[in-house]
């Protein structure tokens, strides 16, 4: 073979070699997302709204008016299982939590954005169609700004909100620059299915921690919210969107908070590294004339694991507002 007839096979081969490795690393993303979803099948149940499948969890007959969960980003609905605040709820509450799309079993359908606004809407759907006016709504973390959209909504009937270590006013993040890849679309896939899930599995413990610091990780959460669960394709891209969609959201909202006419209860913890407590939950509280800021010393972004008995007890109290 010639020089230049060598020089020109090299780069094909290259790409070609480029290509089955890609190839196989998309099948074996595939296999271990099917796997995961074997393995950690739904407990709950499916209902369909708004062009959308949902997976939830229903549990508990008390008095107290109905509660729904809503959960935080890169975690499912079992979080709250995990953290102790489901099973402090049900003896007194129905207690729903869901999946929000793209996260647990629940689908993502891409024939809309799924801002905070559109996943309340589908909430609220699924709401009305169980018959259940009236609930007090709980959001976690980027759940919390899907809770106040579902306040903020005239159309939605609520009874009040919990918010815990939420995200409710613009700032600049860098974890979004570093995610925004992922959730762009057919660039997105091919990187959730190629480099993203080795890169994910590398960094998910530092993350977790991050999440959990200044505490240590409890085991329960891992048991409840399996890594390879979270780290499929489907939950990696809703992960991805979700922190896409976290700063223009907040912009969004952050000057129709006062607004706001249910009421409202903020957790925090003193020591969150994902979202700072000062200018987000003691800045909300101050917008929000009747709520109520309760935040936990030496506590992370994971606030409702150490403060689920004190979180259960301001929704009692205010089933009587």
């Amino acid at each position: 073979m010639s020089a230049s007839r060598n020089r020109s096979f090299l780069p094909r081969a290259l790409i070609g070699g480029a290509a089955v490795a890609s190839a196989g690393m998309a099948a074996w993303t595939a296999t271990r997302a099917r796997r995961a979803e074997r393995d950690f099948p739904p407990f709950g149940q499916f209902i369909d709204v708004d062009g959308v499948r949902l997976h939830y969890l229903d549990e508990g007959e008390g008095e107290g008016p109905v509660v729904v969960l809503l959960h935080g980003n890169l975690v499912t609905a079992q979080d709250f299982f995990a953290s102790g605040l489901f099973d402090r709820l049900s003896p007194r509450h129905r207690v729903i939590a869901f999946d929000r799309p793209g996260f647990g079993h629940s689908r993502r359908p891409r024939d809309r954005i799924w801002t905070p606004q559109a996943q309340a809407a589908s909430i609220q759907f699924a709401l009305k169609k169980l018959g259940l006016p009236r609930a007090v709504i709980v959001g976690h973390s980027f759940g919390s700004l899907v809770a106040a959209a579902m306040a903020l909504e005239p159309r939605m009937d609520i009874r009040g909100l919990t918010l815990i270590s939420g995200y409710y006013y613009p700032t600049a993040r860098a974890d979004i620059a570093i995610s925004a890849p992922a959730a762009v679309p057919l660039v997105g896939d091919v990187l959730r299915f190629t480099v993203s899930p080795i890169v994910a599995r590398m960094m998910y413990g530092r993350t977790v921690d991050a999440m959990f610091a200044p505490r240590n990780v409890p085991d329960d959460f891992h048991t409840y919210v399996p890594r390879e669960l979270v780290l499929r394709p489907l939950q990696m891209r809703a992960t991805a969107e979700d922190a896409a969609c976290m700063v223009p959201a907040a912009a969004a909202m952050y000057d129709r908070y006062g607004d706001i006419d249910v009421p409202v209860r903020i957790f925090a913890g003193s020591d969150d590294a994902i979202v700072d407590t000062g200018s987000q939950s003691g800045r909300l509280s101050r917008d929000i004339g009747q709520s109520v800021l309760s935040v936990t010393p030496d506590q992370g972004h994971m606030a409702h694991y150490d403060a689920s008995g004190r979180i259960a007890d301001a929704i009692e109290t205010m089933a009587l507002e």
